[in-house]
């Protein structure tokens, strides 16, 4: 790799497959993912585009909210077998990426999470620190 290319944001394209092993909050899963043949490794993932209130805010609004949240997708996720997960990204965070993730049937649930009311949209930038009113 060139001194010019490091700073770039390397993305694959996928799909990978994955199964969902855990939810860790309302825009977090740790999946297992398949991205070789005969190969499974761990991985948190993000999901693109929304921001979930944090479970460990100083505000008790945004915790419940991040609870609720976290409920959310637990239900949205229990029982999906594989999911798709494309357009991955390094994350600001080591050892978590960012994704779009697809269920089977096409659905995206960080758009169900978003269209629900659970999580804002998110763009990567910088978050409020105030409580909010999710």
């Amino acid at each position: 790799m060139h001194a010019a290319e490091s700073g770039r944001r390397v993305e694959i394209a996928g799909p990978v497959t994955a199964e969902v092993l855990r939810v860790i909050d309302g825009d977090t899963i740790l999946v297992a993912a398949k991205p070789w043949p005969q190969q499974t490794m761990e991985v948190y993932v993000r999901l693109r585009g929304i921001d979930a209130p944090e479970l460990k805010s100083a505000c008790s609004a945004d915790r419940d909210a991040g609870q609720q949240a976290r409920a959310a997708l637990t239900g949205l996720t229990d029982g999906q077998g594989e999911i798709q997960l494309t357009h991955i990204s390094g994350d600001k965070y080591f050892g978590r990426v960012v994704a779009d993730v697809s269920f089977s049937d096409g659905r995206n649930p960080a758009q169900e999470m978003l269209s629900a009311g659970y999580v804002a949209p998110y763009d990567g930038g910088r978050k409020s620190k105030t409580c909010s009113s999710w």
